[in-house]
């Protein structure tokens, strides 16, 4: 284990690239926000379905027809590995959007998410 593990100070990290995450998502829209935030051997999974790296990821989301959309999250817990390169956050997330007729429909649910550091220092998700 490394003798300069601070577990708290990766665990802030992590909450702090949570809310960029998020700010990124409602600025930029899905598409930037997820392949910015996925490692390249990261993958997100949609029902029955992986999407694995950046490539992959932005063109998942960038297919979607549906408009005005918003997603929001915040994690309710963190956590860290002893070594202080993997963690993962879960919590409550709010998405809605618009279909081609106008119709607004919303869902609530429960993410979660693995992070792992890279070696510039940035988290990005491996999992989500």
């Amino acid at each position: 284990m490394n003798q300069n593990n601070n577990p708290e100070k990766y665990k802030a990290e992590i909450i702090q690239t949570e809310k960029d995450f998020e700010k990124m998502a409602a600025d930029s829209g899905l598409p930037v926000a997820f392949s910015y935030y996925v490692a390249d051997s990261g993958v997100v999974s949609v029902r029955d379905t992986l999407f694995r790296g950046k490539t992959a990821v932005k063109k998942y989301y960038q297919s979607w027809t549906v408009k005005d959309v918003s997603l929001t999250w915040s994690p309710d817990f963190v956590d860290v590995s002893s070594s202080g390169d993997m963690g993962y956050t879960y919590g409550r997330f709010s998405f809605s959007c618009k279909d081609s007729t106008g119709k607004l429909s919303h869902s609530t649910g429960i993410f979660h998410t693995v992070w792992k550091k890279q070696q510039d220092g940035s988290w990005r998700f491996v999992w989500d």
